[in-house]
């Protein structure tokens, strides 16, 4: 019979952490490769009276 392997978890403080920038609108439209969350983000502060408080970048991404 084969032994099974057990994988010891990562202590949480050694994992890796991605941070995400929040951009605005504004800086969706100049972007070259638009994601489906900017270009859903960008139709929603179109409309009349939209707040928007930015949405986090998957090309701004950082190893934190």
């Amino acid at each position: 019979m084969a032994k099974k392997v057990v994988k010891k978890k990562q202590p949480v403080s050694d994992r890796t952490v991605w941070t995400l920038r929040l951009v605005t609108s504004d800086v969706c439209e100049r972007c070259k490769s638009q994601c489906a969350r900017g270009i859903r983000y960008m139709t929603a502060m179109r409309e009349p009276g939209a707040v928007g408080r930015g949405v986090p970048c998957i090309l701004t991404r950082v190893k934190k």
